[in-house]
């Protein structure tokens, strides 16, 4: 049944390849996979493979990469994504040997691409589970390890049409997890090699915020104003606290979409008053006197959180909302909508009195309101945010503790 569900599967991808940029360029990625390793794999070398579906689950194990790299500099590292939007972000990055794509997972594709590579260590990134490339990988002995992984009970795994795939689960050496719930979880179906680790992404957020790039043009447009940063936001959001800032001159705004095609630019531009002035197109002299700073370019947000007083993260009023430790390491408070449930982090944030649900701008423009009247007020609660961030650090060391190379 998976062989033929995957078969299908890789059907619907050749067929929307051909519609589709994004799904061109993984279908490509995904049939070149095989030269690329063929020409890039070193035979007399020893591999460290990690997986990652995509960007977020890539910053995940980044930290394992990068303390493993420092470590053992005698261990190669073989780097796969499922994902374009991982893949063309980080195929450059420095910290793997060999980066491309997971070919999708048929008994052959699996078999071909782990002949090629010969893993000595396999991590697999939270949420990935595929059949053939786990079998195959225990029936050789190589110890596979699933990292920051976190599981509900409405998962597959933990329903009775369910039962027969969760076996894959007990492919793994050990599950390195983020929470009681997932452990009791794991147990449950009699998988006991399981380690309560934490989320490897606070140890990321707290690395990025100690190599937090200087932007010029940022601290140009800050000045001695209060800042307000709305990152990966979505036109949900966007109307929410575009409404609320188009009647203060007190404060600035920086727009940080999460899609930044020019449609949705212009769908932003169209909503303003005041002067908004696009980074790409920024200069020191001219977001001087602006109010509004677009960001219309990736790989900035995660520095630019640490000009801003308040952070609103996006997508709680559609796909999910996304990641709000990037905003809560720099001690400002955090606003996020209500699809936030299946987030850890975001229920801790609640919890804690970082982070603060909206479901409306009525909420937004009440809280926004308290903080302006009350900069106590929004220091305390942004140092409940770092805070949180900090006591949750150090899944890298403890990971890598356990795992022998």
């Amino acid at each position: 049944m998976y062989e033929i569900v995957i078969s299908l599967y890789t059907l619907g991808v050749a067929v929307m390849s051909l519609f589709n940029d994004k799904v061109k360029k993984m279908w490509r990625g995904e049939r070149e996979a095989f030269s690329v390793l063929r020409n890039s794999v070193d035979p007399d070398s020893r591999y460290v493979w990690f997986h990652a579906a995509s960007l977020g689950e890539f910053e995940q194990g980044r930290p394992i990469m990068e303390r493993l790299r420092r470590e053992h500099p005698e261990l190669k590292i073989l780097l796969t994504f499922f994902s374009p939007s991982g893949y063309e972000v980080r195929k450059n990055y420095e910290g793997a040997d060999i980066i491309c794509y997971l070919p999708l997972d048929t008994y052959f594709n699996a078999r071909r691409f782990l002949n090629l590579v010969h893993p000595e260590v396999a991590f697999f990134i939270k949420y990935e589970f595929w059949w053939n490339y786990l079998h195959i990988l225990k029936r050789r002995n190589v110890p596979v390890y699933s990292v920051s992984s976190i599981f509900r009970p409405n998962q597959v795994f933990f329903r009775w049409y369910g039962r027969t795939y969760s076996n894959v689960l007990k492919c793994f050496t050990r599950f390195f997890v983020q929470n009681e719930v997932s452990r009791q979880l794991l147990t449950k179906l009699g998988i006991t090699e399981v380690e309560i680790t934490g989320d490897t992404r606070f140890d990321r957020v707290l690395q990025i915020k100690s190599q937090a790039k200087s932007l010029p043009i940022v601290e140009a447009f800050r000045q001695d104003y209060k800042v307000f940063v709305a990152g990966s936001s979505w036109p949900p959001d966007e109307d929410i606290f575009i409404k609320y800032f188009n009647g203060r001159d007190d404060w600035k705004l920086i727009i940080a979409p999460h899609v930044i095609g020019e449609d949705h630019l212009q769908q932003i531009l169209s909503k303003l008053k005041g002067k908004a002035v696009r980074y790409t197109e920024a200069t020191p002299e001219s977001v001087a006197d602006a109010k509004i700073l677009i960001i219309d370019c990736f790989g900035l947000l995660s520095s630019i959180y640490g000009y801003g007083h308040v952070s609103y993260v996006g997508g709680g009023f559609g796909v999910g909302i996304h990641n709000v430790l990037e905003a809560a390491v720099w001690n400002i408070p955090v606003i996020f909508g209500p699809n936030n449930e299946r987030f850890q982090e975001a229920q801790d944030l609640l919890a804690s009195g970082g982070g603060h649900q909206i479901d409306g701008y009525q909420q937004f423009e009440s809280l926004m309101n308290s903080y302006i009247a009350d900069d106590s007020l929004r220091k305390a609660d942004g140092d409940k945010a770092a805070q949180y961030v900090s006591s949750k650090a150090g899944a890298t060391g403890k990971i890598l503790s356990a795992v022998k190379f």
